[in-house]
């Protein structure tokens, strides 16, 4: 049965040009989960309609007439928290950076602006941009989210827990979902540049957007980022983002490895298969970091590297946006301790240098 149009998420479009505002209407009418509730051509318009339209979630252009679309985003999330799909047109370097601080900002995904029903890969890309909506109109959002700990939410698990007797780690994995963006510049900006691990980094973004947000955490950490090379040998300090549509692994000799192989869960890259080949590659000598996001990519992963010695953390509740993929972590028993983002980075400076806590 078709949902009703009261069941249905309502979507605000905000988008200056009208063609692809009158695309992105069609694409949205033909999806049974969604329903256009408004469509607006600026970032002004939006914040005046916005209280009367209330979306389930907002598909926002970033390059707008007058206010752009991250000051959209960081008003809108201020003033009345409402989910963000950022619809980027261009992957070039000044579009992406405003995407990504949208990111920062509070805003949830970011996926690709469609061209024309003609154009190649059109289909998929009104997939993803429909599919997007609905999974990130279910996400609650709340003012400006700050990741700090708060004294009065319930202590994390196992805060304090010492880390003497446990094996000097040689490598780190961190993967992340939706709501990932911030929260790694969160704990890697926190990190020196003369960390002393290499770093494996799983985001979940589209695939033409993985270069960018490589250049931009490059940009805001103190160590170096950047996509991952086939059979390159990871070096301390330096942080290896997996690219678009690749798997990335540790091989066994210790050099990295994208693979194309099928998608784990619908995901490629995978968490789970990052984390398990840091497992078999290295075992106690791993460290692996899951963060906030959807679904349960990189639970089981984590666990087999909690069960061949290795240290595991999962991102706290208390400052997931969602709190998907470590829950999932948590419920298996691949945790081995629960932290918020302000505690990540102390605990694996620590664990890297071989400190006690």
């Amino acid at each position: 049965m078709k949902p009703s149009s009261q069941s249905r998420v309502r979507v605000m479009v905000v988008e200056d040009s009208l063609v692809v505002r009158q695309l992105l209407a069609h694409i949205i009418a033909r999806d049974p989960r969604l329903v256009l509730a408004a469509a607006v051509g600026s970032a002004e318009e939006a914040l005046q309609e916005i209280g009367r339209v209330q979306p389930d979630v907002i598909s926002m252009d970033i390059r707008l007439p007058g206010m752009d679309g991250l000051e959209a985003t960081r008003r809108i999330m201020t003033e009345r928290p409402t989910p963000i799909v950022v619809i980027a047109g261009s992957v070039e370097d000044s579009a992406l950076q405003i995407s990504m601080n949208a990111l920062r900002a509070g805003a949830l995904s970011v996926v690709e602006k469609p061209v024309g029903v003609t154009s190649a890969g059109y289909d998929g890309i009104a997939e993803t941009i429909c599919t997007q909506l609905y999974i990130m109109s279910q996400v609650p959002v709340v003012r400006r989210r700050s990741f700090a700990w708060r004294p009065d939410t319930p202590p994390p698990s196992l805060a304090k827990e010492e880390t003497r007797g446990i094996a000097r780690p040689t490598i780190l994995g961190i993967a992340a979902s939706t709501g990932g963006p911030p929260a790694l510049a969160k704990i890697l900006g926190a990190l020196p540049g003369d960390f002393p691990l290499p770093i494996l980094l799983v985001q979940h973004m589209g695939a033409p957007f993985m270069e960018g947000f490589a250049s931009w955490l490059d940009g805001l950490i103190a160590l170096e980022a950047r996509l991952a090379r086939d059979h390159e040998v990871p070096v301390a300090g330096k942080v290896y983002v997996a690219p678009g549509d690749r798997h990335l692994l540790l091989s066994p000799g210790g050099t990295l490895r994208l693979s194309a192989a099928p998608p784990v869960g619908g995901q490629r890259p995978s968490a789970t298969l990052m984390f398990e080949s840091i497992a078999e590659s290295v075992g106690a000598k791993g460290l692996g970091v899951l963060l906030t996001g959807m679904g349960e990519d990189g639970a089981k992963g984590l666990t087999d590297l909690r069960r061949a010695g290795g240290y595991t953390v999962a991102e706290h509740e208390s400052t997931a946006v969602v709190y998907g993929m470590p829950a999932a972590a948590v419920k298996m028993g691949g945790a081995r301790v629960s932290l918020p983002l302000d505690l990540i980075a102390p605990r694996l400076l620590r664990l890297a240098r071989g400190e006690s806590a």
